[in-house]
């Protein structure tokens, strides 16, 4: 295994179960000890986690993996979701799209659909997540509007003033949002204030919101709030989510979508 993909399990292992001890990891991986703590130190010299004596934490309520990290968790889940959100938007629209590994696949999913492969523009897109707007780039059928800001390494977004500047002149039809955390009560949520307040932003932009989250985000709170649960129209989630949860949605006059 390389060292790559050992820091990816660990790294997923640690945000699932909050601890690891260096014999269960390194039993887990079939690697030897010392690679492990030496996997564990030159990840906490990163600040991706905090090393204890015998193993590893998470750090605590702030704590965000880094994007590369955060793609094979729950990937079946969140490629069904896209391609229900993907069908949720028109050709000829301008859709809105943050970051994120949810965001992220419905922007793939977009860029596969038969009936937008051709257009003047098929759609515009907007977004302030430069690995989106790399990927669809290379579409001609695509208008992508990739807004100024500060890059933050964790997620690939731009955020600040310059995005800022950019949003506040722009309408979209549809803003897709991904989040860290989307609960009744307290709204939709991400980790990064910055990040949170240039989401808002785009779902003011917008005429329609959707959130598109997997059920592990549902019921959570994050640290920043991005919007109240009124402000989003559709939720988009995966079949795992809870028939209660599913209610409280629906309860709070949002239409849920779950495959």
């Amino acid at each position: 295994m390389s060292r790559d993909a050992r820091w990816k399990t660990l790294l997923e292992l640690l945000v699932e179960r909050g601890r690891l001890d260096v014999e269960e990891a390194a039993a887990e991986l079939a690697v030897s000890s010392a690679t492990i703590r030496r996997d564990f130190d030159q990840l906490a010299e990163q600040q991706m986690l905090v090393r204890t004596r015998g193993g590893a934490v998470v750090h605590g309520v702030s704590y965000e993996l880094p994007l590369r990290y955060k793609t094979a968790r729950h990937a079946s889940e969140k490629q069904r979701i896209a391609r229900a959100v993907a069908d949720l938007v028109a050709p000829g629209e301008a859709v809105g799209l943050t970051g994120g590994t949810t965001t992220t696949e419905v922007a793939r999913a977009l860029a596969v659909r038969a009936d937008l492969a051709a257009g003047s523009p098929a759609l515009t897109v907007v977004t302030n997540a430069l690995n989106i707007a790399n990927e669809l780039a290379v579409r001609p059928q695509f208008k992508i509007v990739l807004t100024g800001g500060v890059a933050r390494p964790q997620s690939y977004e731009l955020v600040g003033p310059l995005a800022d500047g950019v949003l506040s002149q722009i309408t979209v039809d549809v803003a897709v949002l991904g989040v860290v955390a989307f609960d009744v009560t307290h709204g939709a949520s991400a980790h990064d204030e910055a990040e949170a307040a240039i989401n808002r932003l785009l779902c003011e932009r917008a005429e329609r919101v959707v959130v598109a989250a997997d059920s592990s985000k549902l019921g959570q709170r994050a640290f920043a709030r991005i919007c109240a649960t009124e402000s989003v129209n559709t939720l988009v989630t995966d079949a795992a989510a809870a028939p209660e949860t599913v209610r409280r949605f629906e309860d709070a006059g949002l239409t849920v979508v779950s495959v």
